[in-house]
């Protein structure tokens, strides 16, 4: 089902972020060509390097850069997903989708691509039952955006919730 298929992956700023070298090994498995696209906040948790064995396809963190495609890089990768995938997605990142706000790689990528668009959300239970979140949540979903809900389990501040992406192999 994968195999073949064009992959953009998201990676937003959170604890789940290392969960992505797996998460990437197994689309790769499945054949899909997985291009990622990482915010600055995500790179503090896992780095582009990792990602970008995994991957065997540079992995995309600024914005701007000295290359002579840079100024297009955004909407190339836009139009060449076959599905984007943004995870973990954090409250922020979802914020910042359902108000378009574009102000970076991966939110510039995210407000012109066509392709399907699943976002899996991982955060503090806190967050993600914030009304607010709640609301962008469901303002997404209207306007055709797929979403994974965070399953029950350990959080990373301690005790349980729901907060967690968990990919399932």
């Amino acid at each position: 089902m994968l195999a073949g298929k064009r992959i953009l992956l998201g990676i937003s700023g959170g604890i789940a972020a290392y969960q992505m070298v797996d998460f990437t090994g197994m689309l790769r498995s499945r054949l899909a060509d997985v291009h990622i696209v990482m915010t600055e906040a995500a790179t503090k948790f896992i780095t582009p390097l990792t990602l970008k064995s995994v991957s065997r396809n540079p992995v995309h963190t600024e914005m701007f850069d000295d290359s002579d495609n840079a100024a297009i890089e955004h909407i190339a990768l836009a139009q060449m997903a076959d599905i984007t995938v943004v995870a973990p997605a954090t409250g922020n990142i979802i914020g910042k989708i359902a108000n378009g706000i574009a102000d970076d790689m991966l939110t510039t990528i995210l407000m012109a691509t066509k392709s399907p668009t699943i976002i899996c959300p991982a955060m503090n239970e806190s967050m993600w039952l914030n009304p607010i979140v709640q609301e962008n949540v469901e303002k997404l979903k209207r306007d055709g955006y797929i979403f994974v809900d965070p399953e029950y389990g350990e959080m990373a501040c301690g005790g349980e919730g729901w907060v967690r992406f968990d990919f399932k192999e």
